[in-house]
């Protein structure tokens, strides 16, 4: 694995708003994996949070283009750098009045480039038996699916215990993922609709007592039962985009804005 802490590459992206009736993808169909799908803009709907005691942990909208560090603008200092491999890079796009960060696309290669933005581990990021929500905004083209993408996580659901958003399949359909540390069950909530139409969508996962749930444009779309002891706690940093620079990274092919933490 390489750090890697040089400048963001920053490409303007002119997006032009989608038809309001419009429902499905873009004319002329899924685009042929390895190519970069022009980005499509729509009005995003934005996280409905958790509320109550619950404190926000961390939060990154990517507006901030004079450092290639990115600050973490709920002031609790969770600063992402980038680490990659074999040639990956992030780069902003425009996204409403703000930008993005875009993500490399999908690689069927032996080699392919990986590029992921990490913070430190830190103990304030572990929810341990605690209510935790967390989401981001996303785009993901149709032609941009693999086996899996992960958005934001902390920790591994082999090696540790963790909690994860992520985007499973070709048929692009997100999921939340906890898996405790005790008992590494991995228990996964699916929604039942797939966000890869190339337009841009707010998640969110929600741990609420013995509910995990995912809800897609503020609507839920699917939940699990876990146990009321479940808990999340661990060394590992935290990760938006893909593990980090690993062969198995797990890679996002989209782009992401507005990701948050939210505990209690």
């Amino acid at each position: 694995m390489r750090s890697w802490s040089g400048a963001l590459l920053l490409a303007a992206v002119v997006a032009t708003p989608a038809p309001a009736a419009a429902a499905g993808p873009p004319a002329g169909g899924a685009h042929h994996r390895g190519q970069r799908p022009a980005l499509v803009m729509i009005r995003p709907v934005l996280p409905t949070l958790a509320t109550g005691s619950s404190v926000m942990i961390a939060r990154y909208g990517f507006d901030d283009r004079r450092s290639p560090a990115i600050a973490d603008e709920s002031g609790h200092g969770h600063t992402l750098r980038a680490v990659a491999a074999h040639g990956g890079s992030v780069r902003r796009v425009v996204h409403g009045q703000g930008s993005a960060i875009a993500f490399p696309a999908e690689c069927t290669a032996r080699i392919c480039p990986h590029v992921a933005l990490r913070s430190p581990t830190s103990a304030d990021l572990n929810p341990g038996t605690r209510d935790i929500a967390f989401g981001a905004e996303v785009l993901l083209p149709p032609g941009q699916t693999s086996k899996g993408e992960n958005i934001v996580q902390k920790g591994y659901s082999r090696t540790s215990s963790q909690w994860k958003l992520q985007v499973d399949g070709v048929a692009g359909r997100p999921s939340c993922v906890l898996v405790d540390d005790r008992r590494p069950t991995i228990r996964i909530a699916y929604s039942s609709a797939s966000i890869a139409d190339g337009r841009w969508h707010s998640l969110q996962c929600r741990r609420a007592g013995t509910t995990l749930a995912i809800f897609v444009d503020g609507v839920t779309r699917g939940s699990i039962a876990v146990p009321s002891k479940l808990s999340v706690t661990n060394q590992r940093p935290l990760s938006i985009g893909g593990k980090g620079s690993f062969p198995d990274n797990d890679q996002f092919n989209g782009a992401l804005d507005n990701v948050w933490v939210q505990i209690g």
